[in-house]
């Protein structure tokens, strides 16, 4: 085998992978280019080499953030505590809007007086539902019915309903334990001002998400371009986006531009 030969025969061979005659042929021509140098065996050996453990290197920097996990405890349990508030915060929102929609919907419900809170007497500053001191029904489809349990609980209730200002909720005493709350039909505009309302309440929540992500990732003091901030940056577009689709949902639902 000549020396261009071996290289060719080298060369051939896989990066790590050499055959043995071609290496006992380069050694042994190094003073002399002569076949009589050469110990020739008809077959052909291979002597594989392995690289060095000590110059391996980690690849666990190269691999995208998105690809990784939260490895540190601490960074664990403030997502997961960032999550929970964020979860709440999209949750508020949510209810928030269903009360808006039945309201621009037209549709009359004991719903749209939920946020309705009573200070009953002797019972100090604990504010109870309204559903706790009476009970609501619908009369006619355009007209609420509330009966308090109790006579004296009639001015608290009362009072309750003006206090919570919701729109187009006028009560109106029938006798010393029902009140009427007649509900009009909403206008164009009418719908259109909730619709706002709930833009105004989902930019409120957009700003406290971010407050909640900012939080998180200030406490954690963690370092540009990690993948804890881009988790934290992930959790919080995901609640964003959901807050977007509850509104969208309201506008599609009630017609309201």
């Amino acid at each position: 085998m000549s020396l261009l030969s071996a290289v060719r025969l080298a060369a051939s061979c896989s990066p790590r992978t050499v055959p043995r005659n071609s290496l006992q042929f380069l050694s042994s021509t190094q003073g002399s280019f002569t076949h009589n140098a050469i110990s020739w065996s008809p077959k052909t050996s291979y002597i594989r080499l392995y690289a060095s453990r000590s110059k391996a290197k980690s690849t666990v920097d190269l691999i995208p953030g998105s690809k990784q996990a939260l490895t540190s405890e601490a960074a664990r349990l403030e997502y997961g505590k960032s999550e929970a508030k964020m979860n709440a915060a999209v949750e508020w929102y949510r209810k928030e809007v269903a009360g808006l929609e039945t309201r621009a919907s037209g549709r009359v419900t004991p719903a749209l007086l939920s946020p309705v809170r009573i200070e009953l007497p002797g019972k100090g500053k604990d504010l109870v539902k309204l559903e706790e001191v009476a009970t609501i029904g619908v009369r006619d489809g355009s007209t609420l019915i509330i009966t308090v349990f109790e006579d004296q609980n009639l001015k608290a209730v009362e009072q309750a309903l003006y206090a919570a200002k919701l729109p187009n909720i006028v009560p109106q005493r029938q006798d010393s334990r029902t009140i009427k709350i007649p509900i009009p039909r909403p206008t164009v505009e009418a719908r259109n001002a909730l619709t706002a309302t709930a833009q105004r309440m989902a930019e409120d929540t957009r700003v406290q998400l971010r407050k909640i992500q900012q939080a998180s990732v200030k406490k954690g003091d963690y370092k540009k371009h990690s993948v804890e901030l881009e988790e934290f940056q992930k959790l919080a577009d995901r609640n964003t986006t959901e807050v977007d689709k509850i509104l969208a949902h309201m506008k599609k639902s009630t017609g309201a531009r």
